[in-house]
C-alpha cells in the first residue's frame, strides 16, 4: 500500500483525530533495547536532549525499518538550529495560551499539605523537563505522520547549521516514574480517571513522572480535569496541532527524507495501513498532552 502525495501541497493538512478503532501500539521499553537499537535511542535522546524516549518513539521503534529510516533522515534536523527555534516557538505560543484557560494557583494548597519549597523545586524541575522535551516529540509526529501520507517538507540539498551547546533546561531531577503496578489504590484511581477522561489507551510519562509526588498530582489532575473537558481547552490542543504542522512546512529538510523512502521502509515492517494509525494515534495526543503540561506549570506560577 502506497499513499501517493503531492510535493507541491508539503506536509498538507490532516485532520486531527483519535483512530478509530485504537491501534495495538507496541513500545520497545529503553531497558529492552540492545545493539544498534539501544545506540539509536541514545542517539535520539543526546540530540533532543531528553532523558528519557517517548512512548511516540518507542512505539515507532517496534518497526525497526521505518523508524531506522526516520531517524537517519529526521537527525540532521533534529540537531539544526530552524528545528530547536521552531521547538522553542512552539512551546512559547502554547504556554501563552494555556494562560487563558485559567490555570488555579496550587502553590498555596502544597504548602498546607507539608510540602516544602525544596519539594515544589522538584516539581517544577520535573515539569520543565518535559516542557522541554515534549515539543521536540511532537514535532516529529508531526513530520511523521505527514510524510507517511505523502506529504513534503524542505527542499533536496537543504542545508541547515547545527545547533551548538544546549538548549535543555539546566536542571539535575532523578527520573523516576510510578508505574501502575507500584502505585497505591488511590494513584491508580487518578490514572483510571486520566484515560477515561482524556480517551488515552495508556498513562503517559509525564502523569507517571509526576506521580512520584501523589498527593501533588491528585491536586493538579484535579484542578486540570474540568478544564480539560471544556471546548476551550480542546480548541487549544487543536491550535496547537496547527502550529505545529505550520511550523514543520517552513522546516528545511538536510537529511533528504521523503515520503517514498519512509512508506517503502514501514512496507519491510507490517502493512501501511498498521503503521500509519499508530502515527495518527500520537499526532493526535501529543498536542493535548502538552497543553496539559502547561497547565501544570501555570498552576505553580499563578499567584494566589
Amino acid at each position: 500500500m502506497t499513499i501517493a502525495g503531492n510535493p507541491s501541497t508539503g506536509l498538507g493538512t490532516p485532520p486531527r483525530h483519535l483512530p478509530n478503532p485504537l491501534p495495538a501500539i507496541r513500545p520497545l521499553p529503553e531497558y529492552a533495547a540492545e545493539g544498534e537499537l539501544a545506540a539509536r535511542y541514545g542517539d535520539m535522546k543526546a540530540v533532543l536532549q531528553v532523558p528519557w524516549m517517548g512512548v511516540v518513539t518507542m512505539a515507532f521503534a517496534h518497526y525497526p525499518n521505518f523508524f531506522g529510516e526516520l531517524w537517519r533522515g529526521l537527525r540532521p534536523l533534529c540537531a539544526s538550529q530552524p528545528f530547536v527555534a521552531a521547538v522553542r516557538e512552539l512551546r512559547a505560543y502554547c504556554e501563552d495560551e494555556v494562560e487563558n484557560l485559567g490555570p488555579p494557583a496550587i502553590n498555596a494548597r502544597l504548602a498546607e499539605a507539608g510540602y516544602g519549597a525544596r519539594e515544589v523545586d522538584n516539581i517544577r524541575a520535573m515539569i520543565e523537563i518535559f516542557s522541554h522535551g515534549n515539543f521536540p516529540y511532537l514535532m516529529i509526529a508531526t513530520l511523521t505522520r505527514s510524510l507517511l501520507l505523502g506529504g513534503s517538507f524542505g527542499q533536496a540539498g537543504d542545508t541547515a547549521a547545527a545547533f551548538e551547546g544546549r538548549h535543555a533546561p539546566d536542571v539535575s531531577q532523578p527520573f523516576l516514574l510510578m508505574e501502575r503496578h507500584h502505585a497505591d489504590g488511590p494513584t491508580q484511581a487518578v490514572y483510571d480517571d486520566i484515560m477515561a477522561t482524556l480517551g488515552l489507551p495508556f498513562v503517559n510519562t509525564d502523569y507517571r513522572a509526576l506521580a512520584r509526588w501523589p498527593s501533588f498530582f491528585a491536586l493538579a489532575w484535579g484542578d486540570l480535569k474540568p478544564s480539560a473537558q471544556t471546548a476551550a481547552h480542546k480548541a487549544l490542543a487543536n491550535r496547537v496541532y496547527d502550529r505545529a504542522l505550520a511550523l514543520a512546512n517552513g522546516l528545511p529538510n538536510p537529511g533528504g527524507l521523503n515520503a517514498e523512502a519512509l512508506q517503502a521502509a514501514a512496507g519491510q515492517d507490517a502493512p501501511l495501513g498498521e503503521i500509519l494509525p499508530v502515527t495518527e494515534l500520537f499526532h493526535y495526543l501529543l498536542p493535548e498532552l502538552v497543553v496539559n503540561v502547561a497547565f501544570f506549570r501555570a498552576q505553580l506560577q499563578a499567584s494566589g
